[in-house]
């Protein structure tokens, strides 16, 4: 039996931001991206990306996230509750980045 990769994105109730479910990576990065597009289009000096349900981001799901976050005008994407390795990759490559902040999990 094959196991297939799956996401789910749904606004933040109550705040402008998203929450995802499921995992991050090749198989479900175009509704990823499509889900950061729409929260750039919203974007209000605070944008929230809720992920205390996502077991695993690959490296091009935490690249999408940061250049969403980059090319903001203003303000700044608040990610809550991330996998470890979102965090570590972000450390990695966008050290000091002021347009995300990361609330632990």
């Amino acid at each position: 039996m094959s196991r297939r990769a799956a996401l789910e994105v749904s606004p933040l109730p109550g705040r402008s931001g998203i929450r995802a479910c499921g995992e991050i990576s090749v198989l479900t990065r175009p509704s990823w991206e499509q889900a950061l597009s729409e929260l750039a289009r919203r974007h209000a000096d605070v944008s929230y990306v809720e992920l205390s349900d996502v077991v695993f981001v690959d490296v091009a799901g935490v690249t999408a996230l940061a250049v969403t976050a980059m090319n903001l005008p203003d303000g700044k994407v608040v990610i809550e509750h991330p996998p470890p390795q979102l965090t570590r990759v972000l450390q990695m490559f966008w050290p000091g980045q002021r347009r995300i902040e990361v609330a632990p999990r």
